[in-house]
C-alpha cells in the first residue's frame, strides 16, 4: 500500500537501550577525534575524566523501535535522510540505559515525493535526556493532496565572512570505523552496492559528517565542554567521500546561538545549520 498520512501521531513500541564507555570511545574515533581529544577518546588518561560527544545520541539504538514502520510501504532505495536535530536536556553520561519512544510527528506531500518527520525521545530514570528529530525524503510517494509543509530559507548565514572556520580531513577508512557504531548500510562499505547507487565508491555516512560538524562546533563555540552544547540541527545536501576534507563555517548570530554550514571545497554538504549553546 502507499504511505498512510493517518500515521501522523502514531508511536513505535518503547524500547530500552544501553551503552557503555567503549561505545562512546568508538563513536568518538568514528567522527575523527584523536590524541588531542583524550577526554573523548580515552577512559584512563591520568587526571582526565571521560566525556561524551553531544551528537552521540544519533547512534543510540540505531535502527530499532522506529515509528517509520507505521507509515505504509515504500521503496527504501528511494529514501534519503533530509534533516537531523539533537536537543540535549542533560549531558550524556559515559554509560547508561534509556527508554526510547519514536513518534511520527508530520508527513508532507511534495507532489512527486513525501517528507516524513519523526521524533525520538529518550528518558533516563523517568526524566528527559535528549530528543532526536529526523526528516526523510521519499521519492515517488507524494500526490495524496496533503499539506506541502514548511519551505524556504532557514538559518541563513549573514552576508559576511564567517566568524570561525575549522577544517577536518576525513580518513579514507572513516566509514569503516563509523559503521561499527550501528549503521551497517553497505552503501558505506561495499563498492558493488555503492555502484548500484551511482557512486564510484562507498560514501561517508551523513551522520558521520554531522558528527565531525558537531566536534568543530563543540570545540570552537563551547570550549570543548559538552555541558554547554544544547541543540544542533542541519540539512544534508550532498554526499561526502571518505578522505575528503570538511570545512565547518560558523557565524555567531546572538547570545548562545550560531548558524553554520559544512562544505567540501565549494560544495555544501550540510546547510541550514543551527547551534544553541550556553
Amino acid at each position: 500500500m502507499p504511505l498512510n498520512p493517518d500515521a501522523v501521531g502514531s508511536k513505535g513500541d518503547p524500547i530500552e537501550v544501553s551503552w557503555n564507555s567503549k561505545d562512546c570511545l568508538l563513536y568518538a574515533v568514528g567522527i575523527g577525534a584523536g590524541t588531542d581529544e583524550l577526554a573523548f577518546t580515552t577512559e584512563n588518561t591520568n587526571g582526565v575524566d571521560q566525556r561524551v560527544f553531544p551528537t552521540f545520541p544519533v547512534v543510540v539504538g540505531w535502527g530499532r523501535g522506529s515509528a517509520m514502520g507505521n507509515i505504509g510501504s515504500f521503496n527504501p532505495a528511494l529514501l534519503v535522510h533530509g534533516q537531523q536535530s539533537v536537543t540535549l536536556h542533560r549531558p550524556i553520561p559515559v554509560e547508561g540505559t534509556v527508554t526510547l519512544e519514536s513518534e511520527v510527528t508530520a508527513m508532507y506531500d511534495k507532489g512527486k515525493a513525501a517528507v516524513v518527520v519523526t521524533a525520538t525521545r529518550a528518558t533516563m530514570d523517568g526524566d528527559p535526556l535528549y530528543t532526536n528529530t529526523a526528516s526523510v525524503f521519499i521519492r515517488g510517494e507524494g500526490g495524496w493532496g496533503g499539506e506541502r509543509g514548511p519551505s524556504g530559507p532557514q538559518n541563513v548565514p549573514p552576508e559576511r565572512d564567517p566568524d570561525h572556520q575549522v577544517t577536518y580531513r576525513t580518513s579514507p577508512d572513516q566509514a569503516l570505523t563509523y559503521r561499527l557504531s550501528g549503521d551497517r548500510n553497505p552503501l558505506h562499505s561495499d563498492p558493488s552496492f555503492a555502484a548500484m547507487g551511482g557512486f564510484d565508491r562507498p560514501i561517508l555516512h551523513g551522520l558521520c559528517t554531522y558528527g565531525f560538524t558537531g566536534r568543530a562546533l563543540l570545540h570552537t563555540l563551547c570550549g570543548g565542554d559538552p555541558t554547554r552544547f544544547e541543540h544542533i540541527e542541519g540539512r544534508f545536501t550532498s554526499p561526502v567521500l571518505p578522505g575528503e576534507a570538511l570545512t565547518i563555517s560558523m557565524w555567531e548570530t546572538g547570545t548562545g546561538e550560531a548558524v553554520f554550514t559544512t562544505s567540501v571545497d565549494d560544495r555544501l554538504v550540510i546547510d541550514q545549520g543551527l547551534l544553541r549553546h550556553s
